[in-house]
């Protein structure tokens, strides 16, 4: 654009000389430079304002928070934080009103709901045995979930290969598979001596029921061609289960998987509180039953992470397995 078409006042120019000029808001951007100020600004309401009882690690909490916030400050100048600024900044101003409101103005009723602090000084004080029941849990979960799936696959296969199996097992399924599992638990508790082997049992039974009916529907949807090229090359049914039933119904079983492992969290969590007497779910009633709210709340937040890390392994393991159809997966 010349001086002569500004100084003329040419209308058309005049507009494109304003929008060149105009600032234009970046959601991208903001989220980006945003998220660290925003943990900076809860460091300071947990730093500055004093708390209205005798919290413990409320300076520890503070430095958490800003350690935080020049982490994720050092993130976005380096152009590394992006698609989890938006929550990173709804985080850092989530934890700064919950320690406004709890333990600045105490405006929830206490014991039943903590301060950030309460729940940092239950990781600060408590770790070994929050340790402790977090491998006890995994080691129950494995016992059960492992077997469950592994005779989910052997059974689902059997049913879509076998007229004979679908005969027998089909409604056997149909009466004992859709019961909840922990309706069997108290006959579980007479019937196996062991009250750990029937929590194990229960969980193998939630996860092996979704990981055989999806076995199989993928099994029997797949397609019969593919059975006659490999038999006119000479397949024997060995093969045919292994290199051509199996390959073709594995996105179906990984539904079944995944269907499965939810299924035996949720009865491990049960069984536990139940009978177990190690574990996750027994720290959560034994904290219940001392009126330890805090620990209560940790041990939740140690299940949520667990069962997030489980699912997560589970979907790298998928898409390792399926990267032959990696533009096929739309879950």
């Amino acid at each position: 654009m010349s001086d002569a078409q500004t100084s003329l006042g040419d209308p058309r120019a005049l507009e494109t000389h304003v929008q060149t000029t105009k600032i234009r808001f970046r959601p991208a951007q903001f989220w980006r430079w945003a998220a660290g100020p925003a943990w900076l600004l809860a460091t300071l309401v947990t730093w500055k304002w004093p708390d209205a009882d005798d919290f413990p690690a409320t300076n520890q909490f503070a430095v958490f928070q800003m350690v935080i916030g020049l982490v994720l400050i050092a993130l976005a100048a380096t152009g590394r934080l992006k698609d989890r600024a938006p929550w990173a900044f709804v985080l850092g101003l989530g934890l700064g009103a919950w320690e406004l409101i709890q333990a600045k103005l105490l405006l929830l009723p206490r014991p039943f709901f903590g301060t950030p602090q309460d729940l940092l000084d239950v990781f600060l004080t408590d770790w070994k045995r929050l340790g402790d029941s977090l491998f006890h849990s995994l080691l129950l979960l494995a016992g059960g979930y492992v077997p469950g799936s592994i005779l989910g696959i052997i059974v689902g296969v059997a049913l879509g290969r076998s007229h004979h199996v679908r005969y027998w097992v089909r409604p056997v399924m149909r009466v004992i598979g859709p019961l909840p599992p922990v309706a069997l638990l108290p006959l579980a508790f007479v019937v196996i001596p062991s009250t750990r082997w029937a929590g194990e049992a229960l969980m193998a039974l939630a996860a092996g029921f979704p990981v055989a009916v999806l076995t199989w529907s993928g099994v029997s949807a797949v397609d019969p061609a593919y059975y006659d090229v490999a038999r006119t090359m000479g397949a024997k049914n060995r093969f045919l289960v292994l290199r051509v039933a199996l390959p073709a119904a594995t996105p179906q079983i990984f539904v079944g998987l995944f269907m499965g492992l939810g299924a035996s969290f949720a009865m491990l969590v049960v069984a536990e509180m139940l009978g177990v007497k190690s574990g996750l779910g027994f720290y959560m009633q034994w904290a219940q039953g001392w009126a330890a709210y805090p620990n209560m709340y940790a041990a939740l937040f140690v299940m949520s992470l667990m069962c997030t890390t489980l699912m997560t392994v589970l979907f790298k393991v998928r898409d390792h397995l399926l990267k032959w159809q990696k533009d096929g997966l739309k879950w």
